[in-house]
Order: structure tokens, then C-alpha cells, then sequence
């Protein structure tokens, strides 16, 4: 039978025969706490009861254990205030749990997809609807549909703030997100983002020098063939670069068709890519659909391009079935003569003389599709669109060189759901470490 000084604590344990009880203490015995622990070589569990000068422990039958003393409830799970935080100050911990906790609807203690939602909402002024949206599924998908513990959102929330090379996944969500989703808000760029530097990635490897060697060689050959000189006028930029675009679109789509049946061939996730290099593909597709609204190619034009395509086409997909690390350098060195010639393109437009064909792009309104596209708003101009699209060229060659050295199992350069994630998460506790707390209750008031 159990000790008769074990029934004057108050507990409740049934019969745990043929299993013995230890010695008990003789001084008055104080409210218990209990912890389980288990012993490496048995296979029962031992519990021990803690009191104020004495202790006590006793094997238990985990089916008939009842670890709750009569009258009592266990003590509230402080562990959060046991938690180190690098950056967070207590104050700005204290904000931000009662934020966590007011949006928590179902008092879980953790916050799910939807809690995260109107989480953010509360934050309109540093997040757009459709961030909170795609943030919101980034979540749900990189948790499994799972809500986070307050206590681990907030260690991620500091972790941002530690973080500094931005490449540590500090919520320890998965990436299946990057399989089949996309940054929907993609081509809206800031004006920060449209001041593009002209860069070069230097030949290092064989396959690097004979891309590069391929690009200069071509570029030299189209620049002959279409008089393309020092004198930049509008007839020839708009030339240029409709035929231009209708072989800027090919690499993109060789490069995700070939990787989608090899991802169909392994059964094997692809990072990311597929959806990237599509992306890329309808990207010049746009440029393209965007500038013959400004002039509409001639039949010898149009027959130009469906040689140049099938010859280029056709060359491109043997090449990526050989070396696809040749063929994105290659890319590479092709995007960053987009950027140096759409650079000259905005500069010559820039400084065009008042009345010429190229001045008027200052303020002749670009194209509709243009607009809608990159977000240009009701008055965006053709110099307004050719900043876009070579903001779009800059990626591309930044992307395409980065994937060249992408080992297995990297996500897309361009958008990894958990960088994104984490992005987030510390934009949201900067926006909290700035507000004014007295401010915010006098709103609430």
C-alpha cells in the first residue's frame, strides 16, 4: 500500500503495487511540485515530488497516474521568462506578446496563418495587402498548416535581428512553398531598386571565357548588321530591342522545360527554378508585347525573327542539355549588355535635344500594357518604362550568374520563402521598436 504520509500531502495515486515508496522525510511536508523523469535503464518512469526541505521519490504505473494533488492545479508554465534574447529589450518583448497574444483568436497560445494575417493588418503602414497575403501563405505552407508558438515566433523575431548575412532560416519553416509560388508583387520597383550599376562577373573557368567569348562575338555581328552606332535614334532603338526581345524570351523557357521534365524524371523537387526561369521567359515576353505597341514590325522583320528563333532555339536547348552552367553564364554576359545598352538607351533620352523623337519619351505616355505591368501609374512615361524593363535585365543577369554556382538542394536566388519569411518578421518588430507605446494607447483610447 502507498504511504499513509503520501494520503496527509493530499495526493491522488492509485494503487502502483507491486512497485515500493521510498523514504519519506519526517518534517511537515510543504505543496508539492512535480517533475518526471525517466532512468536510462528502466522502464518506468520515476516521479519526484519537490518540497520546501525534503523530497521524495516513488516508481509510478503510467496508466494509473494521477500527478494533480487534490485541490491543487500545476503551476503556470513560466518557461518563456527563462528565454534569452540577443536583441530585444524586455519592453519591446512585453509589446510585442500582447500584440501576439490579442491576435491570437483561439487562445492556443500560438499563431496560425490567419492570426499572422490580421497580425500584419494592424501594420498598414509597412505592409501592402498583398504582402500580407503572400506572407500569410508562405507561413501556412512553411509550418504545414501548423500555428507557431508564441515563445518560438518571438525567439525568430529576435533572431532577425541577429542575423546579419540574411541567410539563416531563424523560423525553421520549410521551403515547399518555393515549388509552386512566386513573389506576385515582382516588377513593381522602387525607385531605389531602378538605379541600376553595371557590373561583370570575370571569366574564370574554361566554359566561362568560351560564354563570354559567344557574347561578344554575337553583339559585335548584330551591331554591324543593324548599324547600331554612337548615334542612338528612336527608330533604331526601337528596332533594337523588339528583335532583340524575341530572342531574350527563348532562354528562359528552354531552361524551365528541360528542368521540369528532369524534376518529372528524378521525382525530385527542383528549388524553385522552374517557376524563376518561366518567370523570366513571360518577363521578356512582356517587353516585347509592350514595345511593338510603339511600332509594329514590318513583314521582313517578322520573317527575320522566326529564322533567328528557330536557329537560336535549337542551338540553346542542345547547349542546356550538355552544360546548363554554360548556358546561364552565358545568359549572364547577354544580360549585361542589355543593361549597358539600356543604360545608353535612358541616358540618350535624358539628354535628347527639346523637339527630337527622343525627348518627347520624356513625357509621352507609355503603353498601357506597359503600365499595368510595371506599375508605372497614370502618367508613366516611355523613359518611366525603359528604367523598368532594364531593372528587369539587372535581375536577370544577377539570377542567371548566381545559378551557375547554385549547389544541389539551393532554393531559387530570386525567392526563398523562408528568407522571405524572415524579411518579414523583421520588418515587422522594426516597425514595433519604433512606435511610441503612449501613442499607441492614446489611439486605443
Amino acid at each position: 500500500m502507498l504511504s499513509s504520509n503520501l494520503k496527509k500531502a493530499g495526493t491522488q495515486v492509485l494503487r502502483a503495487a507491486p512497485y515500493s515508496v521510498t523514504r519519506v522525510a519526517k518534517s511537515q511536508l510543504a505543496p508539492a511540485v512535480f517533475t518526471t523523469r525517466f532512468a536510462l535503464n528502466a522502464t518506468t518512469p520515476v516521479t519526484t515530488f519537490s518540497y520546501s526541505n525534503s523530497f521524495i521519490e516513488t516508481p509510478i504505473n503510467v496508466r494509473f497516474f494521477s500527478a494533480i494533488p487534490t485541490g491543487m492545479v500545476p503551476p503556470a508554465d513560466n518557461s518563456h521568462d527563462k528565454r534569452k534574447f540577443s536583441a530585444l529589450s524586455p519592453d519591446v518583448i512585453k509589446r510585442l506578446r500582447e500584440e501576439l497574444e490579442s491576435v491570437d483568436v483561439n487562445k492556443d497560445g500560438k499563431i496560425d496563418a490567419d492570426e499572422l494575417k490580421q497580425l500584419l493588418r494592424k501594420h498598414k503602414g509597412v505592409f501592402r495587402e498583398a504582402e500580407i497575403l503572400e506572407i500569410s501563405e508562405l507561413y501556412y505552407s512553411g509550418n504545414a498548416a501548423k500555428g507557431v508558438p508564441i515563445d518560438n515566433l518571438l525567439e525568430a523575431i529576435d533572431g532577425t535581428l541577429t542575423n546579419k548575412d540574411g541567410r539563416q532560416n531563424v523560423l525553421g519553416a520549410g521551403r515547399c512553398a518555393a515549388e509552386y509560388y512566386y513573389d506576385l508583387n515582382h516588377h513593381k520597383w522602387n525607385d531605389d531598386e531602378l538605379n541600376i550599376e553595371l557590373t561583370h562577373v570575370e571569366p574564370k573557368t574554361i566554359a566561362d571565357r568560351l560564354a563570354y567569348g559567344a557574347v561578344k562575338g554575337v553583339r559585335l555581328a548584330f551591331d554591324t548588321a543593324t548599324g547600331w552606332n554612337h548615334e542612338i535614334t528612336a527608330s533604331k532603338v526601337m528596332q533594337r530591342v523588339i528583335f532583340l526581345e524575341t530572342i531574350a524570351a527563348v532562354p528562359g523557357m528552354v531552361a524551365a522545360i528541360i528542368r521540369h521534365f528532369k524534376s518529372l524524371r528524378s521525382m525530385e523537387r527542383d528549388g524553385g527554378l522552374i517557376n524563376m526561369f518561366l518567370e523570366e521567359a513571360t518577363n521578356e515576353r512582356m517587353h516585347l508585347l509592350t514595345f511593338v505597341r510603339m511600332r509594329d514590325p514590318s513583314i521582313l522583320f517578322r520573317a527575320s525573327v522566326i529564322g533567328s528563333q528557330f536557329g537560336f532555339g535549337t542551338a540553346f536547348l542542345l547547349a542546356y542539355i550538355i552544360s546548363p552552367k554554360f548556358c546561364h553564364r552565358f545568359v549572364g554576359y547577354v544580360e549585361e549588355e542589355a543593361c549597358s545598352t539600356y543604360t545608353k538607351i535612358i541616358h540618350a533620352i535624358e539628354t535628347a535635344p527639346e523637339g527630337s523623337d527622343l525627348a518627347a519619351w520624356r513625357t509621352q505616355k507609355a503603353p498601357k500594357i506597359g503600365i499595368s505591368y510595371w506599375h508605372l501609374g497614370e502618367n508613366g512615361t516611355v523613359l518611366d518604362l525603359m528604367k523598368a524593363v532594364r531593372a528587369d535585365e539587372a535581375e536577370h543577369r544577377d539570377v542567371n550568374h548566381s545559378v551557375v554556382n547554385m549547389k544541389p538542394g539551393d532554393v531559387n536566388p530570386r525567392y526563398d520563402p523562408t528568407l522571405r519569411l524572415d524579411s518579414a518578421l523583421n520588418k515587422y518588430v522594426r516597425d514595433m521598436m519604433t512606435r511610441n507605446p503612449k501613442e499607441e494607447n492614446a489611439k486605443v483610447a
